[in-house]
């Protein structure tokens, strides 16, 4: 079976009647989201999805989930991929530029769950560029502040338009190189305390549980 549909199908399992569930953003969470809705239409299963993403959103209505917000229900349990899972846990996300409403959504959950496939779990995070979401008019000086930290820094373009990614907020999106990092909580910290940016993809210490797809079968950490 493809790995990260693995991870996603027992996800699922940790959903419960009744749940308000954070749905994450991306390949994974893809087939978590349609799992889900097929519960719903077809073992009549009760539950409401605050979406991380218009995707998210778009996907959910498409498979028969009701849609709610944050503004209407705590969430119970938020599912949730990553591009780099460490041993304690923490995460770089945002390949898919929407890490800001993610982390909203993940950190404010009971219980947040990652799923994965067996590459996106590493020693040290820091092979994945890291994204840094900040608004337009201050995107030169964040740059430059990012790059005096010692990264490599481009803005993310989009390859379905001309010119930067824009993110549902309509902000834009810089992916800093910065190779292993050692601290994640400090350089989370340290990169959302300069001015103009509005969240970075390390989430440190929030995730409670990952389900890993695996060649050998799903491993659960804790």
């Amino acid at each position: 079976m493809n790995l990260k549909k693995m991870a996603a199908l027992r996800a699922v399992d940790e959903i419960g009647d009744g749940d308000v569930v954070g749905l994450g953003t991306g390949s994974t969470t893809h087939y978590f989201i349609e799992e889900l809705g097929r519960r719903v239409r077809e073992e009549g299963l009760e539950v409401m999805g605050v979406p991380t993403s218009y995707q998210s959103m778009f996907l959910a209505v498409e498979s028969g989930i009701a849609i709610t917000s944050l503004a209407e229900h705590d969430v119970d349990v938020a599912v949730d991929g990553a591009d780099e899972v460490d041993p304690e846990l923490n995460l770089v996300k945002g390949g898919g530029a929407a890490h800001t409403l993610e982390k909203i959504v993940d950190s404010s959950a009971e219980r947040f769950i990652v799923i994965v496939d067996e590459s996106k779990l590493v020693e040290r995070l820091g092979a994945f560029p890291l994204p840094v979401e900040v608004i337009p008019a201050a995107c030169r000086p964040v740059k430059l502040r990012i790059e005096s930290m010692g990264a490599s820094v481009t803005i993310r373009s989009s390859e379905g338009k001309d010119g930067p990614v824009v993110t549902d907020n309509g902000n834009f999106v810089l992916d800093a190189s910065f190779g292993v990092i050692d601290d994640p909580a400090a350089m989370e910290s340290l990169l959302n305390n300069i001015p103009g940016v509005v969240e970075n993809g390390i989430f440190a210490g929030i995730a409670d549980m990952v389900i890993a797809g695996t060649s050998d079968g799903v491993r659960i950490l804790r």
